[in-house]
């Protein structure tokens, strides 16, 4: 336990401190946020937020993660890593995104290819690298099969898993791109989310088969190390959401919203629990299938379903506030992550 809360305390502090020092650095560059001309018009006042705010919480990760394998003296692992290296690629993909918009001063920054280009690229590198690296135990950082609260079914083989990490990545990057629509809106639940995983890896590595074969053991290689970079990405978001809380001050940005994406993943890959994270995602899920039903609405019947989408933006046009919004939706959040949970601990619960 103790590497898990420096971890996460050391994010917490570095980023509380550092994020005004690059609100004032992002002020000076003048990269401050575009806001959509179509979007409601209350977020027009928004315009000129500093935004790129993910850089800071990315690195305030980084060395939390770090500080706590410096203190305890334990080497970090592959699959701590390689969760890291997900988050942090994919937040590099979303900088240039960011820096494009503002350097060019418009709303839409790599175009879509491009951005998909170094998403996939990114993937791959650590879809690949989760199938190696075998531990004393012939246990990898993850495993060729899909998984719910531990790995089930045949395998689907290397080529197959890698395409399915890879529509994981992109659709989990994309529905916290989108809910990151109102100011705290992503980071909240996002930090919930990643708490629940603070829980898992522990459990896990009490319940290990590397520790003995008992029932209901779980075979993840590393699971006390991805609860130390679940834990550390918790404190840099919260660390992060004393700033972006509403009124923000500073907005993540793409450069949060694929990091975050791609750090949720990396963790339900490796903790073996892929269609559990679409529960404790819940409020993410809900949100995106919401630009769906609205895009797919539209082109069938010629109406809109919402009155715009993402979901939040509906709830704005019906006369909600935005505060109002923000804590209903973390509210909700909350509920889904204690499912989440609930079935985890209730499918290890040995049966009488």
């Amino acid at each position: 336990m103790t590497n898990i809360i420096i971890a996460a305390g050391i994010a917490l502090i570095f980023v509380m401190v550092g994020t005004p020092g690059w609100i004032r650095v992002v002020n000076r560059l003048g990269y401050g946020q575009m806001i959509r001309d179509e979007g409601p018009e209350a977020h027009l006042t928004k315009r000129g937020t500093p935004t790129m705010g993910g850089t800071v919480f990315i690195v305030g990760s980084l060395v939390g993660y770090a500080a706590a394998h410096l203190f305890t003296g334990e080497a970090p692992t592959i699959s701590g890593v390689l969760v890291l290296f997900l988050m942090t690629g994919l937040g590099l993909v979303g900088f240039v995104d960011d820096y494009i918009k503002v350097f060019k001063q418009r709303s839409l920054g790599l175009r879509s290819g491009a951005k998909m280009i170094g998403i996939i690229l990114v993937g791959v590198v650590f879809a690949v690298g989760s199938l190696n690296f075998p531990n004393g135990y012939d246990i990898t950082p993850a495993d060729p099969h899909l998984s719910f609260l531990r790995d089930f079914g045949p395998s689907i083989g290397p080529y197959l898993f890698v395409v399915w990490a890879l529509l994981l990545i992109a659709a989990m990057s994309n529905g916290v791109n989108l809910t990151d629509g109102l100011d705290g809106l992503a980071a909240g639940p996002a930090g919930m989310v990643l708490a629940a995983y603070v829980i898992i890896g522990n459990w896990q590595l009490r319940n290990s088969c590397a520790a003995a074969l008992a029932p209901n053991c779980y075979s993840v290689r590393d699971p006390l190390d991805l609860a130390v970079v679940a834990a550390a990405v918790l404190g840099g978001v919260f660390g992060f959401l004393w700033w972006n809380a509403p009124p923000a001050k500073i907005f993540m940005g793409d450069t949060g919203s694929l990091a975050l994406g791609g750090v949720l993943v990396g963790l339900a890959i490796l903790t073996r629990t892929q269609f559990l994270l679409a529960i404790l995602c819940g409020l993410i899920v809900m949100i995106t299938l919401s630009v769906i039903i609205q895009v797919g609405g539209f082109k069938m019947t010629k109406k809109r379903v919402f009155k715009m989408a993402p979901l939040q933006h509906h709830f704005e046009l019906s006369g909600w506030a935005e505060t109002t919004i923000v804590v209903r939706f973390w509210l909700m959040s909350a509920t889904f992550v204690a499912i989440g949970i609930g079935l985890f601990y209730l499918e290890w619960m040995p049966k009488k």
